[in-house]
């Protein structure tokens, strides 16, 4: 059973108001991927960056089952780069820069290789290329997962309504939800949203947790409190990750285990915020993973009994 992960693999440079860096590997595939290697054995990147990629980077993916086959590299030309600048409340940014680059005219190739794939995330991209993405598969996978922002709202809204009607799971925030739907409540938002194709929706509410809909159903699962948060970049991806790297490994489609997959994210997306980039990404151990998901475990289950 192999996940196919589409998106950026990129540069970003950070500040919050913990510290700063330099340029750091950043992209929603990096972390999809890192995110979901921690489940699923068979992970197939389809990405493109410029030579100035560092090829130890690279050799990092292979240690953690990210197949590279798909990842195009463009001699002479610059990987993606993102900067931005979080506010003390850390829920909202000002994007300082944002460089195309190799990702201004990324067309997609999918190696013979990916076409088994079993389960295929779709990364923030052009709605445009998801679709060729899902154009260029032979088979349709079991599960599709797509990201998007409000961004293709505001710029491709045709193409991505159809894009959004060749899925089977759609993430986003709380705010694209209200925009997508045109609805301040998000219970109307998500019955609005499960019309436009997608069998289920996750909204993603950064510190106050995520909901997961169907067209009958309604999971929350709540933020874990931490003590740390030093970047958020990333932890939307991270949980997408884990969502999807979970029930790659689980084979179980059944919205009980959505839910687990919800909390799994959820786990995976509490690591990312508590050190800058992919740096805790690329330092957890199984046993660490297992304590923080009981952690959730606890904080959604409870006895009570009825007088």
């Amino acid at each position: 059973m192999s996940l196919l992960v589409v998106g950026t693999v990129a540069f970003d440079a950070i500040e919050t108001p913990f510290g700063k860096t330099d340029k750091i590997v950043g992209g929603a595939a990096t972390y999809i991927g890192l995110s979901a290697s921690y489940f699923a054995k068979k992970i197939n990147l389809v990405s493109v960056i410029g030579d100035d990629f560092p090829q130890e980077m690279l050799q990092t993916f292979g240690k953690y089952h990210i197949n590279t086959e798909g990842l195009q590299i463009k001699k002479g030309q610059k990987t993606f780069f993102w900067s931005g600048k979080y506010h003390n409340d850390m829920n909202t940014r000002d994007t300082l820069a944002t460089e195309l680059n190799v990702l201004g005219d990324f067309d997609p190739v999918l190696p013979a290789s990916y076409q088994d794939c079993d389960f295929l995330m779709l990364g923030n991209l052009m709605p445009q290329v998801q679709k060729k993405v899902m154009d260029n598969l032979k088979k349709r996978p079991k599960l599709i997962v797509m990201d998007t922002m409000n961004f293709w709202m505001d710029t491709a809204w045709d193409a991505l309504m159809e894009t959004l009607a060749m899925v089977d799971v759609l993430t986003i925030n709380d705010e694209e939800a209200r925009q997508m739907a045109k609805e301040h409540s998000l219970v109307k938002a998500a019955q609005k949203i499960l019309k436009l194709g997608p069998k289920f929706l996750i909204i993603k509410k950064g510190e106050h947790g995520a909901l997961l809909f169907n067209k009958d159903q309604v999971f929350f699962a709540p933020a874990l409190p931490l003590e740390d948060v030093f970047d958020p970049t990333g932890a939307g991806d991270t949980f997408a990750g884990g969502f999807i790297g979970h029930l790659a490994a689980t084979k179980d489609l059944s919205f009980e285990n959505l839910k687990r997959a919800v909390i799994y994210g959820s786990a995976m997306a509490s690591f990312c915020v508590e050190k800058f980039g992919i740096e805790r990404l690329l330092a957890l151990s199984p046993k660490e993973v297992d304590e923080r998901v009981s952690e959730f475990i606890d904080l959604v289950q409870f006895d009570i009994e009825l007088i």
